[in-house]
């Protein structure tokens, strides 16, 4: 397996990556361009491809934020050419791991010895590799140990990563330069909390006790005798990773049991919690011999104050959404309404998140949802390809939505993609859960 032996740390080292895989993509827009004349019908399927491999192969090497934000686009799979979303959800976890000397050299750093004088064996060859840190294998007092370990360099680079991928994140979201301090903000608070291992610990404590009554789902024990802020070490768990377990053509029954475990997970959080686990990709996931849902991490969890929970989830009834008065009001209230809209923009921006909340809330009003349904998920695409090509969208000079829209929306895609990959119907429990709402 390919090992890396040292990761750009430095602004310039970093800016000097991108720019290469800047560089490889203007090439491939030359190439593009050629091609459009003597082979039109595969010259854009091309593009994509190569410019899906070389901004992978350019973020790979550097890991941390600039790697994460591969890793959040991945889960877009209803706004992203298909090549971006394959290559990009490798970064969920497979990427190219530090060598062994570099990982026995970080683990001095932290602890001041080296990981063989702590357990009573150490695999410095990973398991596996993300975005932020690699997993290795351990025993200590007859456990075995599944001991994370972060990457030199990444807290320490979030700021200037954010600052190197935000012109593509704007490019790509028609974010607008004006206000959009608050949503990059967002993401970089988010970033910091994900790199702070001590956090995690207690997080995943705090969910693990208050989850633990939920049917068929599992979390590891974590050790912070073997913890700092770099090292994250919690029991070994055995199963295959979610993608890796629908590829395995479960049956319906158990493709429903294992998704109606991760709904109510998330619904619990949601809902009772006011704080929910917001990476759902399958990397976090395991499912083991007896169809039990594994959640592995916890580096990212999003509060939900209530000043957005409340309108949110009101939107989620549909005689809110269909009340003029009442949809207004929580448009407003979720910053989606400005106070200096022209009629027009009131007219325009109403039109554009009722059609987006009635196909996205469908889930939340009946007692049962398949998301095997490719109607639904064909809709989801046909409206973020429609609004993605929208010149009118395009010309509007403001930001809309609350800087909480990012991480909701991005738990709420993801599970949905996740229960769409296991094909399953679920108790979507119209009154067991939508009744804590108001």
């Amino acid at each position: 397996m390919e090992t890396i032996d040292r990761i750009p740390t430095s602004k310039i080292q970093r800016a000097s990556k991108l720019i290469t895989t800047g560089v490889k993509i203007g090439g491939n827009y030359l190439k593009y361009y050629g091609e459009k004349i003597t082979s039109p019908e595969t010259a854009r399927d091309n593009l994509n491809t190569n410019n899906a491999e070389d901004i992978y192969d350019g973020l790979k090497n550097l890991k941390g934020s600039a790697l994460k934000f591969a890793q959040m686009l991945s889960m877009e799979k209803n706004f992203l050419p298909q090549a971006y979303v394959e290559k990009f959800s490798l970064s969920q976890f497979s990427v190219p791991p530090l060598s062994a000397p570099l990982v026995i050299k970080t683990f001095r750093k932290y602890f001041g010895k080296s990981p063989l004088d702590m357990f009573d064996t150490f695999d410095a060859n990973a398991i596996n590799a993300a975005s932020i840190g690699q997993v290795h294998k351990a025993t200590a007092d007859g456990k075995q140990l599944a001991v994370k370990i972060q990457y030199p360099g990444v807290a320490e680079s979030i700021s200037s990563d954010l600052a190197l991928v935000k012109p593509i994140a704007m490019s790509m979201f028609n974010i607008q330069a004006k206000d959009s301090d608050k949503y990059f903000k967002e993401v970089e608070t988010k970033l910091f909390e994900e790199t702070n291992y001590t956090l995690e610990l207690a997080q995943s404590n705090e969910v693990a006790r208050a989850c633990a009554h939920i049917p068929n789902l599992i979390f590891p024990k974590y050790y912070a005798e073997y913890s700092c802020e770099r090292v994250l070490t919690m029991d070994w768990m055995t199963g295959k990773h979610l993608s890796e377990w629908c590829k395995t053509n479960p049956s319906q029954e158990s493709a429903n049991k294992v998704a109606q475990a991760l709904w109510d997970f998330y619904m619990f959080q949601v809902h009772q919690l006011k704080k929910v686990h917001a990476d759902p990709h399958p990397g976090n996931f395991l499912v083991d011999a007896d169809e039990n849902l594994i959640a592995i991490d916890f580096g990212c969890m999003k509060a939900i104050p209530d000043s957005f929970y409340h309108p949110y989830f009101e939107l989620a009834e549909k005689e809110n959404l269909d009340n003029p008065a009442i949809y207004k009001a929580k448009l407003i209230e979720l910053e989606i309404l400005l106070d200096k809209d022209t009629p027009a923009e009131t007219v325009y921006f109403s039109n554009l998140f009722y059609d987006v909340l009635s196909l996205l809330t469908q889930p939340f009003q009946s007692e049962t949802f398949d998301f095997s349904d490719e109607t639904f998920f064909g809709k989801l695409a046909e409206l973020g390809e429609r609004y993605a090509n929208d010149k009118e969208l395009k010309k509007m000079n403001v930001n809309r939505g609350s800087k909480h829209f990012i991480y909701i929306n991005r738990t709420f895609f993801g599970l949905f993609s996740l229960l769409h990959d296991l094909k399953a119907t679920v108790n979507t429990g119209q009154n067991r859960h939508v009744n804590v709402l108001i």
